[in-house]
């Protein structure tokens, strides 16, 4: 036999060490070790008697001891079958392998639970992959489609998406995960946010910025899920209605005495006011710096009266100066170049063309305010869809009036007075005639004054 175990001819403690030793001529092998495995020697010499042996069954120790030995004498019996020339070294990697063999498998057991554990932890999410979008987005390591950072009003809009999806697992005791992101969930979270009776525009957003999440992740190859992307799942948008003012409005509100008022009601009248003639979002008027403004001269080709020869016209070059701002919108990263009209002209100069800022929530506040003194408190019928149900409300016009209000009373004015949807798209910004129309506020009165001055086919 290649393998034998002996008792120790000392005694300690009652108990002797086993040996193994491993012999084999054909392949030169005769190693002898000391396992470091001590037992009663009567125990030993008995140990193949059933009816002896009984008495130590649920003895852990003698258990595990012996069947140490039995698996020491398997493993180095098939390693010398197939020939494995056994060396001091490998005898005694068995010996500890069979001898801490349970410590062994524990450990690799919690291996593999940390591995999996890291490896479940790394593997992306829908949940981890919002989050790391609006982190990511937020520290500008993201950038949006233009490559430009979000702005911030963009960053608030994915927070508020993001704690609204967080709300809905939470009243569905579930986490999604990309897989899950079909038609049925869309569904049900589309009722959910009914239910929490958001308005048709919120609930809008926070489904296309999940399709956003989807799209994003599936670009970046975490996920092959299109459910997402049936014509069906979609975030319905309604045009809200919203107001905007007349020039009579506008001659009421600059004839507000503020001169008994604090200092930002007539600055918050100016930036106003600046949106008004510039037709500008809020992000971009209300922080108009000094080198953001420069002067053209303008040359134009007129007819005018030889003063050498009376009565016969002669071609001249009349020069005009123009001060014109330029900016570049922090939403689109649009270049628009607006003109001053005489107005504007007037503000900048009243400020030496530096103009403080005013936070928008206060220009806001004021503004409703001058309007109030201004007497804009008509009523004006809202209608808007809460809850996937259209309702209605009548408020005074002053107090509808904020900060938007000024972009699209400019965008409303110059198509009054006659100015092309394409002229006005360059100025504005907007990408396209119909986006524009949105900003079009005229009421059906003045339309018809605007075609019957146009046109004479109606004479």
């Amino acid at each position: 036999m290649a393998v034998n175990f002996v008792l120790s001819p000392s005694i300690k403690d009652g108990k002797a060490q086993i040996f193994v030793r491993v012999q084999s001529r054909k392949l030169k092998v005769d190693v002898r070790l000391g396992t470091n495995l001590f037992i009663e020697p009567n125990i030993w010499e008995r140990r193949n008697n059933p009816t002896y042996m009984r008495q130590y069954r649920d003895n852990e120790i003698i258990q595990r001891i012996l069947g140490a030995v039995n698996d020491m004498f398997m493993e180095i019996n098939q390693k010398i079958d197939n020939g494995v020339a056994l060396t001091y070294d490998h005898v005694h990697q068995i010996i500890y392998d069979c001898t801490f063999k349970r410590e062994i498998e524990e450990d690799r057991r919690r291996e593999e639970e940390r591995r999996m554990a890291e490896a479940e932890a790394k593997k992306m999410t829908l949940s981890k992959y919002i989050d790391d979008f609006y982190a990511d987005a937020k520290a500008g390591i993201r950038l949006t489609e233009k490559n430009t950072v979000f702005s911030q009003g963009t960053l608030t809009s994915i927070k508020q998406a993001i704690d609204h999806y967080r709300a809905f697992e939470k009243k569905t005791k579930r986490t999604y995960n990309f897989d899950d992101i079909d038609m049925d969930f869309y569904r049900r979270y589309l009722a959910f946010l009914n239910d929490q009776n958001y308005a048709l525009n919120t609930i809008g957003k926070n489904i296309n910025w999940l399709k956003s999440f989807m799209n994003s992740a599936q670009i970046e190859g975490y996920h092959t899920n299109v459910a997402f992307k049936n014509k069906m799942f979609k975030g319905a948008r309604v045009e809200v209605d919203t107001i905007y003012l007349t020039k009579e409005d506008l001659e009421k509100i600059r004839a507000v005495d503020l001169s008994n008022k604090t200092y930002g009601y007539d600055l918050a009248r100016d930036i106003f006011m600046i949106g008004v003639w510039t037709a500008q979002r809020v992000s971009d008027y209300n922080n108009i710096k000094k080198e953001d403004l420069q002067t053209h001269i303008i040359k134009k080709v007129v007819e005018k009266e030889d003063p050498e020869h009376p009565g016969k016209m002669i071609e001249a070059i009349e020069k005009k100066e123009v001060l014109v701002v330029n900016i570049t919108q922090k939403k689109t990263g649009a270049r628009v170049a607006i003109p001053c009209s005489t107005e504007l002209r007037k503000i900048f100069e009243k400020y030496n063309y530096e103009i403080p800022h005013l936070s928008d929530q206060n220009v806001n506040d004021n503004m409703k305010k001058i309007a109030e003194w201004a007497g804009l408190d008509e009523p004006v019928k809202i209608d808007y869809i809460e809850g996937g149900k259209r309702k209605t409300v009548i408020k005074k016009k002053y107090e509808l009036i904020h900060t938007h209000t000024a972009r699209r009373t400019g965008a409303t004015l110059m198509y009054l007075s006659g100015m092309d949807f394409y002229d006005i798209m360059k100025i504005t910004g907007h990408s396209t005639v119909q986006n524009l129309k949105k900003y079009i506020k005229a009421d059906e009165i003045e339309v018809l004054e605007k075609i019957v001055d146009k046109y004479d086919y109606f004479d």
